[in-house]
């Protein structure tokens, strides 16, 4: 059963014992050698695919394609046989943190991989490519790859439960670097000690700012989930070294808590498996069905379905005004009350594009479809018709949805919501959605075919047939892999492909 860790911040006085800090905590479940559950294990292989198929999409663009030359610009580490990086020949290795930092670029890029929001926001799958990158490097087999990878799914999605840091403006990657290295610390078996100084020197490297996802958003947005699990692995080659960690990390004095969060006076309930309680906290996540920030996925089914019923709603001449109800989230994040004329911009980035439902309301609305190409290119955002729709729809708050979108009950929990739609005839159309049709309680609800499918959707046009079936026949054995077959879970890019992709110089 599921155990609750009171977080609060103590004074240094106090001497908090290791024993009581969520650092160690977080520790003590990673070196737990709990068997995976079935399921679970089946979930862990469905998003395995689903990063590898996001990966293959976005591996000509220009940021991937900077992280990928970066890290081939690295040679291996001497004490293993490195990592793969997605897209190159399988014998093209280099250190597991740049292929980790590669690999989460690719992964992250077109914000189109599994999510979980709760008190925060995450995209857990994040954990995937610095744990695959360490297992490749050391030689781990597939058991060991899946025991970790749950590690890092449990733990992300345990704090993101519990602690809010969007809230102060912390982005949501501080709680990526401590996931991380526990799953990586499960993945290599390492000692509680050892766990919990890679844990705390993770934590501390990686809290930054939420400007990444703010006004203009640039291209880090895609690095920084990379980062984090850069630095996850750097902080466990340290605490194997015997280095040590700013102890008590989240609830010291001087701590995260008590300076980047709820203050002195703060405390968190943090939900924790028990001793010897499975990893389950994956099948708590859902994945996106279309490329675009998560609280954009119901409004895109919802604008598909309105565009089949009512087509006229496509044309802006018959609209006055819509009005999107939604949660806190939506509305302040990626909805007008974020007050970021960039929202509205049809020369703003793609970044910025999947981070404005205004924008893909409208474009869903008159398209009734979603590509991850095609809905964000410069010619179609800046088309009149759609400037002229897009400039009619605003978002506001609804406590209801609010409330629901942070129910901790599953069959409550939205991330929908209501839209007014004014006609200039005089007709309101209104219709609603709580969760997209994806998710596991939507009209569709994603099973392995559906990975599979997205997974060939999107390698088609970068892979070869033969290179698919290798790889989806490969990551369906995964507990099964020996650590030969581990080191060949990647994708290869058809001859020709990363050719058209920049290849930028820069120091390395």
């Amino acid at each position: 059963m599921t155990v609750t860790h009171h977080l609060r911040v103590h004074r240094s006085d106090e001497q908090l014992a290791r024993e009581g800090q969520l650092a160690w905590r977080i520790a003590e479940i990673a070196a737990d050698p709990v068997e995976v559950d079935a399921d679970v294990v089946d979930m862990i292989i469905n998003r395995v695919i689903d990063n590898a198929a996001v990966a293959a999409a976005s591996l000509t663009r220009a940021p991937v394609s900077a992280a990928r030359q970066q890290a081939l610009d690295h040679p291996v580490s001497v004490n293993g046989t490195g990592s793969t990086v997605f897209g190159c020949a399988l014998e093209r290795r280099t250190s597991p943190e740049w292929a980790a930092w590669a690999n989460g670029v690719a992964v992250r890029e077109l914000d189109y991989h599994d999510t979980f929001l709760a008190a925060e926001y995450s995209h857990p799958g994040d954990n995937i490519p610095p744990i695959l990158a360490v297992a490749q490097h050391v030689g781990a087999d597939g058991r060991a790859l899946v025991r970790g990878i749950a590690t890092g799914y449990e733990i992300q999605v345990d704090l993101v439960k519990a602690i809010s840091l969007h809230a102060h403006k912390i982005d949501h990657v501080a709680h990526l670097g401590p996931s991380a290295a526990a799953g990586i610390g499960t993945l290599l078996g390492l000692s509680i000690e050892t766990i919990y100084q890679a844990v705390g020197q993770a934590l501390h490297t990686t809290t930054a700012t939420r400007q990444s996802r703010k006004g203009e958003i640039s291209t880090w947005k895609a690095h920084a989930p990379a980062f984090a699990g850069k630095m996850a692995v750097e902080a466990v080659d340290r605490a194997m070294r015997g280095e040590t960690s700013p102890s008590p990390i989240y609830e010291g004095e001087d701590g995260v808590i008590a300076w980047m969060l709820d203050g002195p006076e703060a405390s968190y309930d943090v939900p924790l498996p028990a001793d010897g309680e499975a990893k389950r906290a994956i099948l708590d996540t859902y994945t996106k069905e279309h490329s675009a920030e998560y609280q954009a996925q119901a409004w895109i089914d919802l604008a598909r379905k309105l565009h089949n019923e009512r087509p006229e709603l496509a044309d802006p001449a018959n609209v006055e005004s819509i009005v999107i109800h939604t949660s806190h989230h939506t509305h302040y994040v990626i909805g007008s009350g974020a007050n970021d004329p960039q929202k509205y911009d049809p020369q703003a980035s793609r970044e910025t594009l999947d981070h404005s439902i205004p924008y893909i309301f409208a474009v869903a609305l008159q398209d009734g479809t979603w590509h991850h190409v095609d809905s964000y290119a410069p010619e179609r955002a800046q088309r009149e018709d759609t400037v002229a729709l897009w400039h009619k729809i605003t978002t506001a708050e609804d406590e209801e949805w609010t409330r629901r979108y942070h129910s901790i009950d599953p069959a409550e929990k939205a991330f929908g919501g209501r839209v007014e739609i004014r006609l200039t005839n005089g007709e309101t159309v209104t219709d609603e959605i709580a969760v997209a049709d994806a998710h596991p309680l939507g009209a569709r609800p994603f099973a392995r075919e559906d990975y599979i499918r997205k997974f060939r959707i999107l390698a088609e046009p970068v892979l070869e047939p033969a290179e698919i079936e290798r790889f989806l026949e490969l990551v369906q054995r995964l507990p099964e892999l020996t650590a030969e077959e581990v080191g060949q879970l990647s994708i290869v890019a058809a001859p020709g492909v990363l050719a058209s992709a920049p290849a930028p110089r820069g120091l390395f």
